[in-house]
Formats: structure tokens, sequence, C-alpha cells
């Protein structure tokens, strides 16, 4: 029965993009408020199909310490939940994501229009200059900042190793960090069309970080807040 549910959410889930992005395309002409709430739409669809057919909840926490300005926000990565949820939550998200997405049928037209950040990691050096000014353009517009520091996501309980590209936009931005922990993937994992699990996804706002912290303490104090939230909510 499991496996007749992953499967039919699998088709929930990959049509759902092109449903969205062509019979909605008309947001694509008008401003970035119409292209966004497409976006909403489509998370919102997701989140049904996956309550309704994979049997997966979705609960969120901590909302009082979720960003209601400009601001960084750094979350554990290990589903693509991850991306879905947020734009149901926070105010208005700009991602970090792979250049490559951007040239990606339905998924690539919104988050041009949409203004996410590409990273080109190909590009090193100038990847990271890049980002910094793309995420310094995007605070002056009032909009929250999505990274994931791990740059991919990781299975529940794996060594994490995080990136320093996230503390490069802190330092250079000097903005407050907020944080998300979850334990999405193990309920919808990071590989597999036929291997959801019904039960409840929990993504958690923790206190966020002050601006202003040194390179090393950050880094520190972010991934050990992280790590410790996001295995607490694993269950047994």
């Amino acid at each position: 029965m499991t496996l007749i549910r992953s499967l039919l959410f699998s088709v929930w889930l990959y049509l759902s993009m092109p449903i969205c992005a062509i019979g909605m395309s008309p947001a694509l002409l008008m401003n970035h408020n119409a292209a966004m709430g497409v976006v909403r739409l489509w998370a919102r669809m997701v989140l049904f199909g996956a309550r309704w057919i994979a049997g997966i909840k979705v609960e969120v926490r901590g909302l009082e310490y979720r960003p209601t300005g400009p601001g960084l926000v750094a979350a554990k990565h290990q589903s693509m939940l991850d991306i879905v949820v947020p734009f149901t939550v926070i105010e208005d998200p700009a991602f970090v994501l792979k250049k490559e997405l951007m040239a990606m049928p339905f998924i690539g037209w919104f988050a041009w229009k949409t203004k996410m950040i590409p990273v080109d990691r190909e590009a090193h050096a100038k990847a990271l200059k890049d980002m910094v000014r793309n995420t310094r353009a995007r605070l002056d517009e009032g909009r929250q900042i999505m990274i994931f520091p791990e740059g991919t996501r990781t299975q529940p309980g794996a060594v994490p190793e995080y990136k320093p590209g996230v503390a490069a936009i802190y330092r250079d931005v000097d903005a407050t960090c907020y944080l998300i922990a979850t334990n999405s993937g193990q309920y919808w994992p990071a590989k597999g069309l036929t291997k959801f699990k019904p039960g409840t996804v929990v993504f958690e706002f923790l206190p966020p970080i002050e601006a202003g912290l040194k390179r090393g303490e950050f880094m520190k104090r972010m991934e050990a807040s992280l790590e410790r939230a996001s295995t607490a909510l694993l269950q047994p």
C-alpha cells in the first residue's frame, strides 16, 4: 500500500509543476507578487498531495522566531520538501540555488521571474562575489534569503559538512541569521520516488543568531543549533 501511495504521489508531484507553470504562465508577464503567488499555489498543491496521497503531514514550530523582514535563513536540508514549505510560511523567500536550475523548464521560468539567487559552482571566487552581491539586492527589497549551508541534501543523522558560503553572506551583509531544523528526510527521502513514508514532518524555527559574530563562532553556533535540533526531531 505504501508503494502504491508513493507512486501516486510521485505522479501528483511531477504533474503539479507543468500544470501550474503552463496553466498560470501569464503571471510571468506580470509583477513579482503574481509570479510568487503561482509558486505558493504550487507549494500548497504539493503539500495537499503529500498529506492526502502519501500520508505525510507537515507541522511548523517556533513561528515566533521566523523573520518578519529582511534576513538570512539557514536551513537543514534533507528533502525536496525543504524547498516547498518555506513558500507557505515565509513572507518572500529568495533561494540560493544551483545555476543549472535556472535553465530547467517550469522551475527555471519562475525562479528567474521571482529573482532567485543562482550560484555557478564552477566559478569559485567569482561565484561567491556574485552570490553576495545578489543577496544584498534581495535584502534591499525586504526579502528573506534561504540557503542550505550543507549545499545539498543529506541523510538524517549523517555526519554534516557545512560549506563556507553561508558565512560569507552572514559576514558581508551583516544580517541576522534565522535557523530551521527538520526531520524531513525520514518521510521524504533525498532519493527514490517509491520511498515516501507516512508520518509527520516537523520544521522548527530556532532562536536566531545575531549579526556581527566572527566567522568561526557563527559557523560553530549555526551547525550546533541545526544539528542538535534536527537530531532531536528524528523518530526511532
